[in-house]
């Protein structure tokens, strides 16, 4: 294939490229146009709870309304799905609410990466979530009141082996769903705008209509791009409270 096709290929935008190449003992430590722009996410948002932060004014000016905003909108989240008691959880669903967001909107931006669109990345941060509610179920609740979470009460005893099977399952595949959504969501909805794009130029003059098009579904798909760290939150968030609700 020419490299001409490549380029025009939808799925090209999603390719791992690397920018410095490093090598540590033998492992591969290059950073990639997908590390660059997650670092590049965690400082924006470092740098903007800094800036929000620095200087706390009575009549708080717009970046400190923003993040304020922001801030009430996961505590209300956390509080509504699991209580005052999730709260020890703050850090973590508002880090990755932001980081996840932060990553969808630089993906929206012209020539440049979204890290979320890899797989390895969203199971990485669905792994991560994972496992702080195993760790904190066990820890709550105790290896038997773990393992009890996966046998409701009134079930007949011959169906017991069964449901425990269904419900054992259904908890060890929430990494691979609550990474699955978040990374298909983000590719789809840029191969479409890509799409789009390609019949802009191929269509001449008749290419103002998918270019209208295309400026809705920009509009659709920041939309899209916020939702989508609103439902890892919200995800994590009642996984959470199934746990912290569990005895």
């Amino acid at each position: 294939m020419s490299s001409n096709s490549d380029g025009h290929s939808p799925l090209d935008q999603f390719k791992i490229k690397k920018i410095v190449e490093m090598d540590l003992f033998g492992i591969d430590i290059s950073i990639t146009n997908s590390s660059l722009y997650m670092m590049i996410a965690t400082f924006l948002v470092c740098l903007f709870l800094f800036l929000s932060t620095r200087k706390v004014n009575i009549l708080p000016n717009r970046l400190q309304i923003i993040a304020e905003s922001f801030y009430l909108f996961i505590k209300n989240l956390i509080q509504s799905a699991i209580g005052d008691e999730g709260m020890k959880f703050f850090p973590l669903i508002f880090s990755l609410f932001m980081f996840i967001m932060f990553c969808n909107i630089l993906g929206m931006t012209p020539y440049s990466f979204t890290a979320t669109s890899q797989i390895i990345v969203t199971l990485s941060l669905a792994l991560i979530s994972f496992l702080t509610i195993t760790i904190f179920a066990i820890y709550r609740n105790g290896f038997g009141g773990f393992f009890h979470m996966f046998l409701p009460s009134g079930v007949p005893g011959f169906m017991k082996p069964l449901i425990f099977a269904i419900e054992l399952f259904s908890f060890l595949i929430r990494p691979v769903t609550l990474s699955v959504r978040l990374f298909a969501n983000m590719v789809a909805g840029h191969v479409l705008l890509k799409v789009i794009a390609g019949f802009v130029i191929s269509l001449g003059l008749a290419g103002i209509f998918p270019l209208l098009f295309a400026i809705l579904m920009t509009g659709f798909e920041l939309f899209v791009a916020l939702l989508q760290a609103y439902i890892f939150a919200i995800l994590v968030s009642a996984y959470l409270a199934e746990v912290t609700k569990s005895h």
